[in-house]
């Protein structure tokens, strides 16, 4: 065993290499699972007792010279023109890389505001981290009020009399609007906004909504109801149709929930609809006055209309999809089915 240890210790002493094939068959020849140095572990276990000692020692040191050998070896070896093969030819066309898509909540947002682009309204935005007071105060939710209760928040700073909160609506956009913009105002609002909810197939902590807002001198609910007609047909077809029910907000008064005739069925009763032949597709209402006194405009002169609708629940509706979850877990086979979907 001595004369095989400094025969195996010559060689590597000598062993050379020039590319990473010949250092793996180096590293397979003395290294490998039934390699010369492997050969000798198993050779040393029926060594007498009174020998193992001095072997084994000198068997672990030829297995960490034999590594070392390699490692050097790996790390000098290059490859030759000849193993590497022909240079890349430049003037050969590239292979074509795959192509994003938009988002399918990003589809049907930019519907919603070119439907409404196209009857005259604006596009205002704001910041999705806000204060109190645009988010509830100046929309008739007093402290203490139970309508809070409707919406859980997601609150930044607490305990002072204007805590920030991340933004349970679109409506602060609205106020900021009205706070800063000279009457009459037209516009729409498209943001992200956040609720402490828990997570399901119909429900999600962060989802998209656009808000509308119309103020002018002579603003009726027949103005609404006709608004709200108009964007319907032109999301869901002209055969579309709609239904407005009695419902609470605390900034609209009277207000009223927005049911269109289910696209899949057209009203005679499916599973999208629950055999009703409505779909629910946002609520509304006129403004307020305390809500418009809030924003320094007298309700005495001026009325207007306000209205809000999911962007995920349109887009569900539009394509059938049944797990609202979808839309933010990024799976690559879901997002390509709407990689030609330039129109809802």
């Amino acid at each position: 065993m001595k004369e095989a240890i400094e025969k195996i210790l010559a060689e590597l002493g000598e062993l050379k290499a020039s590319t990473l094939k010949e250092v793996e068959e180096a590293r397979i020849r003395f290294l490998g699972k039934k390699g010369e140095i492997t050969a000798l572990f198993e050779e040393f276990r029926s060594c007498p007792p009174e020998m193992k000692r001095e072997f084994g020692a000198r068997l672990n040191e030829l297995k960490k010279a034999a590594t070392e050998k390699i490692e050097t070896l790996k790390a000098s070896a290059g490859e030759s023109p000849a193993a590497a093969g022909p240079a890349e030819d430049l003037t050969m066309p590239g292979d074509d890389a795959p192509l994003g898509s938009r988002h399918p909540v990003s589809i049907v947002r930019q519907q919603i505001v070119d439907i409404f682009r196209k009857y005259g309204y604006g596009v205002a935005e704001g910041p999705e981290i806000e204060d109190d007071w645009h988010v509830f105060e100046a929309l008739n939710f007093p402290p203490n009020h139970p309508a809070r209760e409707m919406q859980d928040t997601f609150f930044v700073s607490n305990g002072h009399l204007n805590p920030l909160l991340l933004r349970t609506h679109t409506s602060s956009v609205q106020v900021r609007t009205m706070e800063t913009q000279d009457l009459p105002i037209r516009v729409i609002c498209p943001g992200r906004v956040f609720r402490n909810e828990a997570i399901s197939a119909r429900a999600h902590c962060i989802f998209h909504q656009v808000e509308g807002l119309y103020i002018d001198k002579g603003v009726t609910f027949a103005d609404l109801k006709q608004a709200i007609l108009l964007f319907a047909r032109e999301m869901f077809g002209p055969e579309t149709e709609i239904r407005m029910r009695p419902s609470y907000f605390p900034f609209t008064e009277p207000s009223s929930e927005v049911d269109v005739s289910c696209n899949i069925c057209h009203g005679k009763g499916c599973n999208i609809c629950k055999g009703t032949g409505w779909l629910e597709i946002m609520g509304c209402g006129m403004v307020d006055p305390n809500v418009l006194r809030a924003s320094g405009i007298d309700p005495d002169v001026y009325s207007g209309f306000a209205f809000g609708m999911g962007v995920e629940r349109i887009a569900m509706l539009k394509w059938q999809v049944n797990d609202l979850r979808h839309y933010f877990e990024n799976d690559l086979r879901f997002l390509g089915e709407f990689a030609t979907a330039t129109e809802v």
